[in-house]
């Protein structure tokens, strides 16, 4: 699948919508993308600038390519707008790893009641991707078919670990990324081969942190190109093998 910026911006999905949701009388704001005949169906977790059109045009592609697509809200109310309510918005859910889990769950509660038909991969983007992985080590790790991050976050919380149970997991990084570097990564390469868990890694050259978002001075084509083909042949290995 070759990609390109104007063809992402043409995807139209059969039917897509804003989806408000509640945790515990907190109202969140989601939005679904539905396919014409839906092979599985995609969570799709935010960056830490919150849910945003770029998750929207997100799940629009996926939708176009076949899956339902839902993008969660893991901020409510809390403002993301500039660097430092994001720095606070995201090191809140840092410090509090059960909201992080119960907005997850609500996420999910709402996407299966969208979409309940079908296998289910949670994929999320910087931020997103380090709450994609809290899934993934968490108790309802099974719930998904498989888990992707997108230059994301990926540090193991204290306290935490991998078990060899959790499904096959996808790690797209950037190799110039200076945020989230290559040390983060070779730790949990060995955090996740002393699990015996299933992972692919991929790091795509000169990409930096965040190459994947369109019209950034950070975007990087080839590395979003050859990202989204890995994550298009994980979603068929995962939710139609």
């Amino acid at each position: 699948m070759i990609l390109a910026s104007a063809a992402l911006l043409a995807a139209t999905p059969a039917l897509a919508e804003n989806v408000s949701y509640e945790l515990n009388g907190e109202t969140l704001n989601g939005y679904f993308a539905a396919a014409s005949e839906p092979k599985g169906l995609v969570l799709i977790v935010h960056d830490w600038d919150g849910m945003t059109d770029y998750e929207r045009q997100r799940a629009d592609m996926l939708a176009e390519m076949g899956f339902n697509a839902f993008a969660l809200d893991m901020f409510g109310d809390t403002p993301a707008e500039t660097v430092e309510q994001r720095q606070a918005a995201t090191g809140a859910l840092y410090g509090d790893r059960d909201r992080m889990r119960a907005l997850i769950d609500a996420g999910v509660a709402k996407a299966r009641e969208m979409a309940p038909d079908g296998g289910l991969v949670v994929a999320g983007y910087c931020f997103g991707g380090a709450v994609a992985l809290e899934m993934a080590r968490s108790e309802k790790t099974s719930e998904a078919a498989g888990y992707a991050t997108f230059h994301g976050g990926l540090a193991t919380p204290e306290g935490q670990g991998w078990s060899s149970e959790v499904p096959p997991l996808l790690i797209m990084h950037g190799g110039a990324d200076t945020a989230i570097p290559m040390s983060d990564v070779a730790t949990l390469t060995g955090e996740l081969e002393e699990a015996g868990a299933t992972y692919t890694i991929e790091v795509y050259s000169k990409a930096p942190h965040a190459f994947t978002v369109f019209g950034s001075n950070r975007y990087e084509e080839r590395a979003d190109r050859e990202s989204w083909e890995a994550f298009s042949e994980f979603l068929t290995e995962r939710l139609e093998g």
